[in-house]
């Protein structure tokens, strides 16, 4: 007897560009060992578990793990075994292991070693990667006419731009022309803590750019174990998030299920990234917006935990060089 198929995400319009997103991205930077270890069972599990339930969008970067998040991403897809058409790979260029460098003679040098790592022919998205860090002009006058230039080679589709303070998409997005930047990745800017992204997205949508969103629970703030020593984050914004959990699990509710479905409510949000690196993370994320969507939220917790994280609400941190 064939099993009940399981239900899959639903996948969302990216911007102008005819990609449909999975809602849940899959955020491919635990594949570089940046939080342990993970054996190549694992990945290989992981994305094709992912993929079983519907996710078909990856994001990578040269910087996480030095490389290797490319080349573990890379080499689990190829195990997929399906036509390239039916996953959706994005990648970033400018930062790396050794720093910053958002020339064009390295942008352009970057997509070859990142599609080399990949084992692929092109990117869907090519990606500006914390452009805060360099020069927002030369994003502008010299960056993105590279990578159109990359475009018109076949070898990415869609160009991007990503970084943690909000205030330079407008700046690039103004600055450019209509349908050059294609997609913005925006990270710890739509959650339960801190949704400010919410004010720019009609600006976004009236410039017909796709919306990422990445980092549904702040980086480790909206966990049980709570986020890494480095983490930027102000003592009261820490302190605030872990009475926020405290009071989900003593109410045996999971803090982290809520803000991915908090995350997840916004249509307007194309795809909600989060990293991922086994098995059971995948399930967890697939199970929160599955139930988001034939159930719905707790709003009654959800409620509780906004009156909580009140006082520190949109209470954001300068961009910190720990921060992918």
């Amino acid at each position: 007897m064939a099993l009940p198929a399981l239900p899959k995400v639903e996948l969302r319009e990216l911007g102008n560009t005819g990609l449909k997103l999975s809602c849940v991205g899959f955020g491919a930077s635990p594949l570089g060992n940046v939080f342990g270890p993970v054996s190549d069972d694992e990945a290989i599990g992981s994305v094709r578990e992912a993929f079983r339930r519907g996710i078909n969008f990856f994001d990578t970067s040269p910087y996480y793990g030095g490389t290797l998040s490319e080349k573990v991403l890379g080499k689990t897809l190829k195990a997929l075994g399906v036509p390239r058409s039916e996953y959706i790979v994005a990648t970033k260029c400018g930062r790396y292991a050794d720093g910053f460098d958002f020339s064009a003679d390295r942008v352009t040098k970057s997509i070859d070693e990142s599609l080399e790592r990949l084992q692929l022919d092109y990117v869907d998205i090519l990606q500006c990667h914390d452009i805060e860090f360099g020069s927002l002009d030369q994003i502008i006058n010299e960056t993105i006419p590279a990578l159109k230039k990359l475009k018109e080679t076949g070898k990415i589709r869609f160009i991007g731009i990503t970084g943690l303070p909000l205030g330079i998409f407008t700046y690039v997005l103004d600055r450019v022309p209509p349908g050059t930047v294609d997609v913005v990745l925006s990270y710890c800017h739509y959650g339960i803590n801190d949704s400010a992204l919410e004010d720019l997205l009609p600006y976004l949508k009236s410039k017909g750019v796709g919306v990422i969103s990445a980092s549904p629970l702040a980086m480790g703030l909206l966990t049980e174990s709570g986020p890494p020593e480095w983490h930027p984050a102000s003592a009261e914004l820490k302190s605030a998030c872990r009475a926020a959990a405290v009071y989900c699990k003593e109410r045996g509710k999971n803090i982290s299920k809520l803000a991915m479905q908090y995350s997840l409510s916004n249509k307007d949000i194309s795809s909600v990234l989060v990293g991922m690196n086994s098995i059971k993370q995948v399930e967890e994320n697939i199970a929160a917006a599955v139930e988001l969507a034939t159930v719905g939220k707790d709003e009654k917790t959800l409620a509780e935990v906004e009156a909580i994280l009140k006082p520190v609400k949109n209470q954001t941190w300068p961009s910190g060089i720990q921060q992918s």
